[in-house]
């Protein structure tokens, strides 16, 4: 991400109680795993497999997770910890889903990897707000 978006983001985490001293790197590799998690979701999601549903509502969360890291007025600690569970949650289920197919579907072992990447990243990002609280 450009340096400026980065500067103007940490100004806006910054102004959030207890969250001054975190890394944006982790949030940062947070955000792109997101991303890439959305994305393979909606490609996973066309194959129109029993997964289809579950990658769905997985690409959705994603996309939600990294938007509000990106707008940070308005968050709190405890409400970014809620959504980046609820994102672990859904990313579990997803590739739970996923993973029944990937025998079968370099789509779906595509997709669970890109899950399993998201709840890594989504804990690393917890783990840094615990820390820095």
């Amino acid at each position: 991400m450009d340096s400026m978006m980065m500067d103007e983001m940490s100004k806006s985490m910054k102004a959030m109680p207890d969250m001054a001293a975190m890394d944006m790197s982790v949030m940062q590799a947070c955000m792109d795993a997101c991303a890439a998690c959305e994305q393979a979701c909606t490609v996973c999601s066309t194959q129109m497999m029993d997964c289809s549903p579950a990658c769905m509502n997985c690409a959705d969360m994603a996309n939600t997770m990294m938007r509000s890291m990106m707008r940070m007025q308005g968050m709190t600690p405890a409400s970014m910890m809620a959504m980046l569970d609820a994102c672990i949650a859904m990313c579990q289920t997803c590739m739970d889903e996923c993973m029944m197919h990937a025998d079968d579907s370099d789509v779906c072992r595509m997709c669970a990897q890109a899950c399993q990447a998201c709840m890594d990243a989504c804990m690393a990002m917890k783990t840094m707000m615990m820390a820095s609280a």
